[in-house]
């Protein structure tokens, strides 16, 4: 069977009602059923007792990777990991950009049974020239990892078909097909992408509903990936 991935920006579990609710969340989370998740703009408390990722992961029946951009009294925020996976290995890389905020991206090796898989999350800047640096970055890291199997997903703000981050994407992982996903009520922008090399292993991959666009402002991207 396939892997089943997904990538979702939860935008602090506030929904278009205005209303902090993780619970719809973890509904739509729940309804994805799948191996590896990445989440963006989570909103969890700083208190170990109230740790909503560790809420999420518990009731999902995952393992979490915390990649928190903004570290605060009252709470982090940033990027996480959900996996059902064995964790091989693992790292946050900063892709902060002088005063913009910051910005980062989780590095993880998992095993798969057959073969390692390195996925790669993140959420990139709102101004063209900061997702640029920030996407060369990336690149930078990702080159010499032609025979391995690699997926990079997340919210990358990217919604000029010309630019040139998707370009070099295009270039490094081949063509790939993006749903639009926001806003979720009516999506007509792909901010939110899974890219898999080789390329030929990508079985699909679609934009998913099923509550999301009641519980956030970006609806869920998921894709199947043969191993």
């Amino acid at each position: 069977m396939p892997l089943r991935l997904a990538t979702w920006n939860v935008h602090g579990c506030v929904g278009r009602d205005g209303k902090y609710h993780p619970e719809r969340g973890l509904e739509v989370l729940h309804r994805l059923d799948a191996d590896v998740i990445a989440l963006q703009e989570l909103l969890w408390d700083s208190r170990e007792a109230l740790h909503l990722l560790d809420r999420f992961a518990e009731a999902l029946g995952y393992s979490a990777i915390a990649g928190p951009t903004m570290l605060r009294g009252d709470g982090h925020y940033g990027n996480a990991l959900l996996h059902r996976l064995p964790l091989l290995d693992t790292r946050l890389i900063d892709l902060s950009i002088g005063r913009h905020e910051p910005r980062g991206a989780i590095d993880a090796l998992l095993q798969t049974g057959s073969a390692p898989l390195r996925v790669m999350s993140t959420h990139l800047g709102l101004r063209p020239r900061e997702r640029r640096r920030q996407m060369r970055r990336l690149l930078r890291i990702l080159d010499g990892e032609t025979d391995r199997l690699t997926v990079l997903m997340g919210n990358l703000n990217e919604w000029f078909l010309w630019g040139r981050p998707l370009r070099w994407l295009h270039h490094w992982f081949g063509y790939t097909p993006s749903p639009p996903t926001f806003p979720a009520r009516l999506p007509l922008f792909a901010l939110d992408r899974i890219w898999v090399h080789p390329r030929s292993r990508l079985v699909r991959v679609a934009a998913v509903r099923g509550g999301a666009a009641l519980a956030s402002d970006h609806l869920p991207v998921a894709a199947d990936v043969a191993v």
